[in-house]
């Protein structure tokens, strides 16, 4: 008997948070799963920092004049085992889907440390991924601090072996293969809604392309299905962040939109590409159509050298501290880290040797 390989319908959602306000972006994420589950898809991609704020003002405005905005994000971050993402899990499980989702995620180490992650929750509510982004990307780096290894992990699930990785990161060669040499097949792409990089009238960073360029990528090289998740900047954010600025709205608005849709092992878009506006772009995705193209190139199979090439990644989550030879030590690891998921023994391979 032949191998049956999944079949689904998955969903990427192109949509705007209701900055500054969890609660909120919870209960339109809610519905929005609901919606998507209905019309039949098993696995649902929502954009980078879809809860509860893309930080682009820290791209129009000098740091000194953000303060006002990080303090909202920041009190609008949220834990992992917070009760804004047990509702994403309890909506998981009451339809049977898997969700992928951008956070602003906070600590308890630091009332100002926040994380870019993306958060990966299985079809019956469990935490299957939380992955903190490498290094956030330019001006990022003003609002979100650096992730770790942790998270360059793909869950094997009964539609595939999903692995994720947020906006510029996608860019990083070495942390996509650390993905790839993990049997990945089914990508999650997550990106913000605009990024600004020059003044108004220099040109700049084209959003679309560079997404386009990046995702395909990852498609075509991986011979994998790739879920581009992108956010969506309405009028009012732009009101808001611009703060009555004309020089700053007229950037935001000129600034080239960022695009959500599916594509397939050939690097080419399968579904509707959304960029105008919200919506929720649907595609049937065949693990089956993967293995052909891996005829042509496997870069973790045949088509590579790992008898040339060594590759080592660490999965060893950041602390602030470790302390030794006191009661309190198993007290302080269980609160830093009962939250995330259970993790596998390290998968090493001929491809990378992974450290846990």
């Amino acid at each position: 008997m032949m191998k049956q390989y999944p079949k689904f319908k998955a969903a990427v959602c192109h949509i705007a948070p209701v900055y500054f306000d969890a609660e909120a972006c919870v209960e339109k994420a809610c519905d929005w799963i609901a919606e998507a589950a209905r019309n039949g898809a098993e696995l649902i991609a929502f954009p980078e920092a879809y809860l509860s704020s893309f930080p682009v003002w820290c791209g129009v405005w000098a740091p000194v004049q953000t303060h006002e905005f990080f303090v909202k994000m920041v009190s609008s971050s949220v834990l992992i085992d917070g009760p804004e993402i047990q509702r994403l899990r309890d909506a998981a499980r009451k339809y049977n889907v898997f969700v992928s989702i951008g956070i602003n995620e906070a600590t308890p180490n630091s009332y100002g440390c926040v994380y870019d992650t993306n958060v990966l929750i299985g079809d019956d509510g469990s935490l299957l991924n939380v992955h903190r982004k490498l290094m956030p990307t330019y001006w990022e780096k003003l609002a979100w601090a650096m992730g770790d290894g942790s998270g360059l992990r793909v869950s094997d699930t009964r539609i595939g072996r999903i692995g994720a990785l947020v906006c510029g990161e996608n860019t990083n060669a070495l942390a996509r293969f650390s993905l790839l040499a993990q049997g990945e097949n089914v990508h999650i792409s997550s990106f913000s809604p605009r990024w600004p990089t020059h003044p108004l009238g220099e040109g700049g960073y084209d959003l679309e392309a560079a997404i386009r360029l990046r995702a395909g990528a990852h498609a075509f090289e991986g011979k994998l299905f790739n879920l581009v998740a992108s956010g969506f900047l309405p009028n009012e954010a732009i009101e808001m962040v611009s703060r009555g600025n004309k020089d700053v709205r007229d950037l935001l608005e000129q600034s080239p939109k960022s695009v959500s849709m599916i594509l397939g092992p050939d690097g080419q878009p399968v579904s509707e590409v959304i960029r105008e506006g919200e919506g929720i772009a649907y595609a049937e995705l065949d693990l089956a159509k993967c293995i052909v193209p891996k005829q042509f190139q496997d870069v973790v199979g045949y088509y590579n050298r790992f008898d040339v090439f060594e590759f080592k990644v660490n999965r060893r989550a950041h602390r602030p501290a470790h302390f030794h030879g006191e009661v309190a030590d198993a007290e302080t690891e269980v609160a830093t880290t009962s939250a995330r998921p259970a993790q596998l023994d390290p998968l090493d391979t001929p491809a990378v040797t992974l450290a846990s």
